[in-house]
């Protein structure tokens, strides 16, 4: 069954009157409803940047605390360590490939992650001065849980380099046994 049809070209009528200015047929309606702000626009705005944000932050808690990749590859040097000492080796040769090259190890994972925290919190910082700028300024949220990320990706940077260059606890030495 075919519609009735209200003007010469065929097109059904809706109840809207066409704008003269407008050769597309664009209703009044529909220009009323691209005036309205969409109400998800603001929900939208800054997700990117705010996960960003947050990735950040999370990375900046891992360098501190330790990844679950820095424990396998410790644990692997460890075992390495343990292959080339087997045969036998100096007391500092052993302490050196069973548990410098692990400690080294982590600390350099850890400080992976830590650099990871860094770019990422940085780039969310400076993100808005590229770009189409923007009338609005980045959410005030975004910017703290990135300068968060930033902050935890530099101290766990300077914990990673004293770890592997070690600053904060040396590895112990093969002595002569106390006692006598």
């Amino acid at each position: 069954m075919k519609e009735p049809a209200d003007d010469a070209t065929g097109a059904p009528s809706d109840g809207a009157t066409a704008s003269p200015d407008d050769p597309a047929g664009q209703t009044d309606a529909e220009d009323d409803d691209a005036l309205e702000p969409d109400p998800f626009e603001e929900a939208r705005r800054g997700v990117g940047a705010g996960a960003a944000a947050v990735v950040s932050a999370a990375l900046g808690i891992v360098a501190l605390t330790g990844a679950w990749t820095g424990r396998v590859a410790a644990e692997r040097e460890t075992l390495i360590g343990q292959i080339q000492t087997s045969g036998g080796g100096s007391a500092a040769q052993q302490i050196s490939e069973i548990y410098g090259d692990a400690w080294h190890t982590t600390a350099l994972v850890n400080g992976l992650f830590a650099v990871l925290a860094l770019l990422v919190g940085v780039f969310v910082l400076v993100r808005p001065a590229f770009g189409t700028p923007s009338e609005r300024p980045q959410p005030t949220w975004i910017r703290a849980v990135a300068l968060a990320g930033v902050a935890l990706g530099a101290i766990g940077v300077l914990i990673s380099a004293g770890m592997y260059f070690d600053l904060i606890l040396s590895l112990p030495t093969a002595g002569a046994p106390a006692g006598g």
